[in-house]
């Protein structure tokens, strides 16, 4: 009889002794819990690998204090593999206002404290002291983003890539599954991780006197050195704006950054996967459910274990979002037969309702779109197919997605669907059956969309929809659902202390709200994290593609006055909205803001 921790990949040497593996080929180190789950990216790379032949286990949360925890499994053949998890170690640890937080969703119990600051940093170092010998390679959402020299809010100054402080062999970047497999295929083989030097999303560090072995047909360009990044922002800007520029996989170039008298190469993001491919990872064997070891709950399992992944990438290029610089800009979708599959595995689960709590990815609307010009899409070079208006080639369609939303309705023991991974509402403009197939069945009471502001010129910098096409979205939601007899509303999301927005913005913003019978629940405060063109805003005060000075709200006053703005009709904020009013000459708006108190 198979025990229940077998169907898990190994945690320790005996784990792996029970198999029959008396050596791993590679181990994963993750800043978060193992729960064996698609959503999860390091469980669901492992299982890959797996799938190959590969012998894999995985060391979740060490504690970093010693090397012990790390040798849990004992040395690997090929490499160890590296992240911090499914968020940036600092986003994770430290609020906007740089305040320790008290908890961390992809822990047991949700207990702050389970992982380091600059996890990868750490986790690698510790690697390095207990097997010297063995190649690091680093990955996630932390290593992606830090890949190049980047301004670290939590220091204020611009950091070295990640590469020269985690002393890594190799970076992996972006989703990982065809470089990884690729990597470990030929280290396998019998090459070096160290002297694989032409293998898609990945980066590496050399001599500068050292010959650039850059992939076949792509090109070489040089952007400003860590040195000049760090103490001239137009040259960050710059920087920032070449990176920005080789994003496509198709066209891009490799990327050379000088820091000192070595050298940054970052080679083309990897092709993105095919239907087949995405629909054989989702079809691997999965428990669904974190390592039998934890006794305590996992916010961020609970949350999501019931949900399914219908496609990843995002070409909607917001400035303060790393979707795309991670995921890619190409909407890579499963097959409705993939996706119907794994909703009737769900409904196998003794711990399942019948409820699906989300089928969708970044944006649950953009399953099944594409560029409906493959020529041009192979040398396109906008960071965003939405902004400032929708591109004439792209493909809006919401049928596929209507129509799959229609199939899992019927699928037995199914009884509720939501989409709650949010949507976007300028997309709906031109997707009325997947509009109304979304009122119809999949709202529960609340939909969430995120306009994150609708002041213009805030809207233009975040690119982000104009107000005109939220107003035209909230008059369909409203008419629809009337239409249906549903009481129904639209929970906006919002963001204060972006760069470019000021207090009398945040004014505007709340009386339009007001106008239009919203109240916002919810209210994110800027966080400028690693890669994004937001960050490079707050940084360098300026637009990077245009070269324009921008505003940037930088005092932890001024950023929870406009939060307060936001949240004006609560009782409790009525001090700080009457001095943002004075602040900024606005005390006639008092009146109509605080009337509702």
């Amino acid at each position: 009889m198979v025990s229940e921790s077998m169907s898990f990949l190994p945690v320790n040497e005996e784990d792996a002794r029970k198999r029959g593996w008396h050596e791993l080929d590679i181990i994963f180190v993750s800043g978060d819990a193992y729960v064996d789950h698609p959503s999860f990216g390091v469980p669901l790379l492992a299982r890959l690998l797996e799938s190959r032949g590969f012998r894999v286990g995985i060391i979740a949360q060490p504690d970093w204090r010693s090397t012990a925890p790390f040798m849990a499994l004992g040395r690997p053949r090929l490499f160890f593999a590296v992240s911090s998890g499914a968020m940036d170690s600092m986003v994770a640890h430290y609020t906007p206002a740089r305040k320790l937080r008290r908890d961390d969703a992809y822990t047991p119990g949700g207990r702050h404290g389970s992982r380091p600051n600059r996890a990868a940093i750490v986790y690698t170092s510790r690697l390095k002291e207990a097997y010297r010998d063995v190649p690091v390679v680093i990955g996630g959402i932390e290593a992606s983003l830090r890949r190049f020299a980047h301004y670290d809010f939590w220091e204020d100054r611009v950091r070295r890539s990640i590469l020269f402080d985690a002393k890594a062999d190799l970076l992996v970047y972006g989703m990982a599954e065809s470089s990884l497999l690729e990597l470990a295929e030929r280290v396998k083989n019998g090459e070096s991780v160290r002297e694989i030097r032409d293998l898609r999303g990945t980066a590496y560090l050399t001599g500068e006197s050292d010959n650039l072995p850059i992939l076949a047909s792509t090109s070489l360009i040089e952007i400003p050195s860590f040195e000049e990044v760090s103490r001239d922002r137009s040259k960050y800007a710059e920087a920032y704006r070449r990176q920005d520029l080789e994003m496509n996989p198709f066209c891009a170039a490799t990327i050379a950054q000088h820091h000192g008298k070595r050298r940054l190469l970052c080679n083309p993001p990897s092709l993105p996967l095919a239907e087949d491919e995405l629909d054989a990872i989702y079809a691997l064997p999965f428990e669904k459910a974190p390592h039998p070891a934890y006794k305590e709950k996992i916010p961020a399992y609970e949350q999501i274990r019931s949900s399914i992944t219908s496609h990843r990438g995002c070409f909607g290029g917001c400035a303060f979002c790393a979707i795309t610089h991670h995921q890619g800009k190409i909407v890579q979708s499963r097959s409705e037969k993939s996706i119907l599959r794994e909703a009737r595995e769900l409904s196998a689960f003794a711990w399942f309702k019948g409820s699906i709590s989300d089928v969708g990815g970044p944006t649950a609307n953009m399953y099944g779109l594409s560029c409906g010009n493959f020529t041009r899409s192979q040398l396109c070079r906008r960071n965003s197919c939405l902004y400032p208006e929708i591109c004439k080639h792209l493909n809006c369609s919401g049928s596929r997605g209507a129509a799959l939303l229609r199939h899992m309705r019927d699928l037995p023991g199914i009884k509720h669907i939501a989409v709650s991974s949010g949507v976007r509402y300028d997309l709906l403009e031109h997707q009325p059956e997947y509009g109304r197939e979304l009122l119809a069945a999949h709202v529960g009471g609340l939909l969430k969309v995120a306009p994150e502001h609708l002041v213009e010129r805030v809207t233009d910098l975040m690119r982000k929809p104009r107000r005109s096409s939220f107003e035209k979205f909230l008059e369909f939601f409203r008419k629809e659902s009337s239409r249906l007899g549903k009481k129904q509303y639209v929970v906006p999301y919002l963001m204060s202390g972006h760069p470019g927005c000021t207090l009398s913005d945040m004014v505007d913003l709340a009386l339009f709200l007001r106008q239009m019978g919203l109240r916002s629940e919810q209210v994110q405060d800027f966080t400028p994290t690693p890669g994004t063109l937001s960050t490079c805003i707050y940084f360098t005060g300026m637009d990077p593609f245009t070269g324009e000075k921008v505003y940037v709200p930088r005092s932890d006053k001024e950023k929870q006055l406009q939060k307060s703005l936001m949240l004006y009709h609560l009782p409790e904020e009525r001090k700080n909205v009457l001095q943002a009013l004075k602040l900024c000459g606005r005390e006639s708006a008092a009146s109509l803001l605080l009337s509702v108190l």
